[in-house]
């Protein structure tokens, strides 16, 4: 932003936006929930949420500093929030040093009667004077250096020794956007071609995946609204080839909202697929989705461990065990969720898991294959998971993931520039 009246303006007032968001996070609260009930609109809500993002990716950083800069902690959420978002905006933008900290002044104005403006003005001045002493502080430590909190990196540490450094920066990054083509409506060369003539810089990434060189809004995608494409992670999109799915067969998406991988399933083979998830407000995601795209499919609402609610004892030919999980490899889209999970958390993701594919198995036919899926980069819900229920399963076996060389026959896509982290497991029924 530059430092006309208007878009100074519009920046103090997206600053106090993010800031309120902030607040509703340290008070325990899921970002898009408290961004849904933030009162902005238009390029004002949008930066808010920029800002929002940016600060949140780098809290572990922001609050490091804080400690230095505050004489004793700040109780007010809101003016905290701001401090947190005006600090990350002047690292990340150290040339427009003196907007940031003006329209700071100004947002904090429209806090508790203007109480916080010296304190907001005060803690900035003092961090660009010591900007070099600080940052050195914050970068000699782990948690404001990674902007991870200190669990989450031991256990990256420990589960991938080798790309936990790698792992954590994707986690701070912007997440990529990728595209998926309807192949019931179009081709990926077709696409593109729609795509350059309406400004938008994109490569394939296979037959399907398309990336976007820069995120738009979907509104600017042709045909996104008559159902030419979805956007869905790569990551993602491996599912739908590794299930191996042919025309004919009967197929389960559990834990299916908001339908991305039931629609893939559905755009790559004539199935009869059900898609199941325990929360009706998500199912209808699934079905609104589905009609975008011309598709058809059983949705139903129930709980994926508790199937006599739901089934009717024709055993599938395929499962897809979209596993409820910590979310750890698509952080940079939730950051929040980096600062809201506790490590006791993730015990609690992993029994979870163990009950839903233990019951699934049920409903699979002999020579069936499920497909363990995760978004998580932590091995206690991935490969340690998967062990165990082999464990378990005297009939369970583990296939090769094709188009892999991997022994242990599993896929972890961890996160880089062109796709989110995802696990898979591919199991066959004996």
């Amino acid at each position: 932003m530059n430092d006309s009246p208007h878009r100074s303006a519009s920046l103090a007032e997206a600053m106090l936006g993010a800031a309120q968001l902030i607040a509703a996070v340290l008070g325990g609260r899921n970002f898009d929930v408290a961004l849904a009930a933030l009162p902005l609109a238009g390029v004002t809500r949008a930066a808010a949420m920029d800002l929002g993002y940016t600060a949140l990716r780098a809290f572990g950083r922001g609050d490091f500093l804080l400690g230095l800069l505050l004489a004793k902690p700040l109780k007010d959420r809101t003016a905290r929030g701001l401090l947190l978002v005006a600090l990350a905006r002047l690292e990340a933008r150290p040339d427009e040093a003196h907007t940031t900290v003006d329209q700071a002044v100004t947002a904090a104005a429209q806090l508790a009667r203007g109480q916080f403006k010296g304190l907001v003005n005060g803690v900035l001045r003092s961090f660009l004077r010591r900007r070099e002493e600080l940052l050195a502080l914050a970068d000699a430590d782990p948690v404001a250096c990674w902007q991870h909190p200190a669990w989450w990196i031991a256990r990256l540490q420990q589960d991938h020794p080798a790309q936990w450094e790698s792992i954590l920066a994707a986690g701070n990054s912007h997440p990529p956007l990728c595209l998926r083509v309807n192949v019931r409506r179009t081709t990926s060369t077709d696409f593109l071609t729609q795509l350059a003539a309406a400004g938008i810089a994109a490569r394939a990434l296979d037959a399907t995946a398309i990336l976007l060189d820069k995120p738009v809004p979907v509104e600017r995608i042709p045909g996104f609204g008559e159902g030419f494409c979805s956007v869905q992670d790569w990551g993602a999109q491996t599912s739908a080839g590794l299930l191996d799915v042919k025309d004919g067969m009967r197929v389960l998406d559990a834990c299916a909202a908001p339908g991305g991988k039931a629609a893939h399933l559905l755009e790559t083979a004539q199935v009869d697929l059900t898609a199941l998830d325990a929360d009706a407000v998500r199912a209808a995601r699934i079905t609104d989705n589905l009609r975008r795209l011309g598709l058809t499919a059983k949705v139903k609402v129930g709980d994926a461990r508790e199937v006599d609610s739901w089934w009717d004892g024709r055993p599938y030919d395929r499962i897809l065990a979209d596993v409820p999980c910590s979310a750890s490899g698509v952080v940079r889209r939730h950051p929040d969720a980096k600062w809201l999970r506790r490590e006791s958390d993730i015990a609690g993701f992993a029994e979870t898991q163990k009950t839903i594919v233990d019951a699934l198995w049920r409903t699979l036919a002999p020579g069936g294959k499920m497909l363990y899926a995760s978004c998580s980069v932590f091995g206690e819900e991935n490969a340690r998971q998967v062990e165990a229920f082999i464990g378990r399963h005297v009939d369970a076996r583990r296939l090769p993931i094709p188009g892999t060389a991997t022994r242990d026959a599993q896929l972890h896509h961890l996160p880089d520039a062109e796709h989110d982290g995802f696990y898979y497991a591919l199991l066959q029924k004996d």
